[in-house]
This record gives structure tokens, sequence and C-alpha cells, in this order.
């Protein structure tokens, strides 16, 4: 059931029998030269409506306009600063919270997302009186799906413009063709350092990845894959928010 296609009756109704909601958030950033624009927030975002509809459960509108300042030198990038990001997440914690959505499941698609919306929970359950719990899960972080990119693409998946979100938005969107070059391989002790997106000054970055790909072989990607990776993930999250709303 999507929010946004309800009537207010009909969400008093379901709260009446469940206390659950998922909230996809994404991005709006360059995906190399292949993959899309909003390629986060279309990946969370069917993630999200598909888990929802398994479980019986709402799901909100898609946050797509997050933090992505390190991609603003690549035309069509959208960013929010993280503290605006913060206090968006907050203001939507605040309003499901107090009208009864006590379990709320974070499906997230997009790496610089996470720190923003770690504190927004933080300071949420410190301020706010209503009692309510927030479960966030980036979708590569469920068990079989991120064993399946990992078998599909090994080291090739990289960072950035991933083969496994670009199989995804094939799937559900369309196919772009190009970037068959492999991109620059990157060392261990570099994503190690630049986990969560940490990817620094915007026209630095395009300098050192002129392309948009971090690490990622965008090219290996196919349709087929991106369905078997969906479908993946929709089941694990599916069974994730169900055994959330069990939890005391």
């Amino acid at each position: 059931m999507k929010l946004a296609e309800m009537t207010w009756p009909e969400v008093e109704a379901y709260l009446r029998e469940s206390p659950g909601i998922i909230l996809p958030t994404g991005s709006t950033e360059q995906h190399g030269p292949i993959g899309l624009i909003g390629t986060d927030a279309i990946c969370a975002q069917a993630m999200a409506e598909r888990a929802a509809e398994a479980a019986g459960a709402i799901v909100a509108p898609v946050q797509a306009l997050t933090p992505a300042q390190f991609n603003l030198a690549f035309p069509g990038t959208i960013s929010l600063r993280a503290r605006t990001f913060t206090a968006l997440v907050y203001d939507v914690l605040a309003s499901l919270a107090g009208q009864g959505f006590t379990r709320i499941y974070i499906l997230n698609g997009h790496g610089a997302n996470l720190a923003p919306i770690r504190a927004a929970i933080h300071d949420a359950t410190q301020d706010l009186d209503a009692a309510f719990a927030v479960r966030l899960r980036s979708w590569w972080d469920y068990p079989e799906t991120d064993a399946l990119r990992r078998s599909l693409y090994g080291e090739w998946e990289g960072m950035h413009a991933t083969p496994s979100e670009v199989a995804i938005t094939q799937a559900l969107v369309r196919a772009v063709t190009g970037a068959e070059a492999p991109p620059e391989a990157l060392s261990a002790d570099y994503l190690k350092a630049h986990a969560g997106d940490l990817h620094g000054d915007a026209a630095d970055h395009r300098r050192r990845f002129p392309d948009g790909r971090v690490g990622s072989h965008s090219a290996l990607a196919s349709p087929e894959q991106g369905r078997a990776l969906l479908d993946t993930a929709v089941r694990e999250a599916a069974a994730d928010y169900e055994a959330f709303l069990k939890e005391a």
C-alpha cells in the first residue's frame, strides 16, 4: 500500500491493525556513464514497494533528495547538506511516530545517507514523547543479496555506480550501453577509508574519477542479474520487516 495513494481514514484503519511503515531513501546523483541519475532512489523505492506488498505494509514516498556533495561536479546531481537531510528525516520520523507508527523501517539505497539518518534517529528517539523504534537497513547488507552481488561481480562491484545497482535499474527502467573498459581498481585501503561515500571535494572527485565510476565495472550488469538481485533483496527485506514488527 502506497501512503500517497491512500486516504487518511484508510491509514487510520491500517494503524488499528499494524504500527509499521517502510520508508525508502535514495539519492539523485550521477551513476557513471551508463547508470541512471535516480539509481539509488529507483532501487530503494522498488524494493520497499514490493516488500511492503509482500508484508501487507504501508510504504512512504521515497526520500530522493539527500547528501551527494561529492558528485556535484557531474551535471544532474542534486545534493542536500547533511544537516538538512538530518532535519528532514527527523521531521518525517516525528510526523509518523506522532500518528502511531511505532515501527519505522528505513530501506536505504545510498551510502552517504547513513550517518545523517542515524543522527536523526538518535535525536528523535531522545526528544520525542512517542515510544517508537526505527530499523535502518541498506539493501546491499542483506546476507543473501550481498552474497549474490559479490558472486556476480567480485572486486568489480566497487563503490559507486556499482554493477549490482545498475543491473536493478536495467530490470526496472532501461539499459544504457557503454563503459566497456574496466575502471581503475581500488585498493583495500581506499575502500576502507572512503566507506559511506566519504569522497571529499566534488571537483577533486571528478578529476580522480572522470567518468563517475568508483572502482565499479558497470558494464558487467544485465537486466537478468538485476531481476535476481531485486527478487532476493525484496524477499529478505520483507522477512526482516516482519521480524522487526514482532520485536518487543
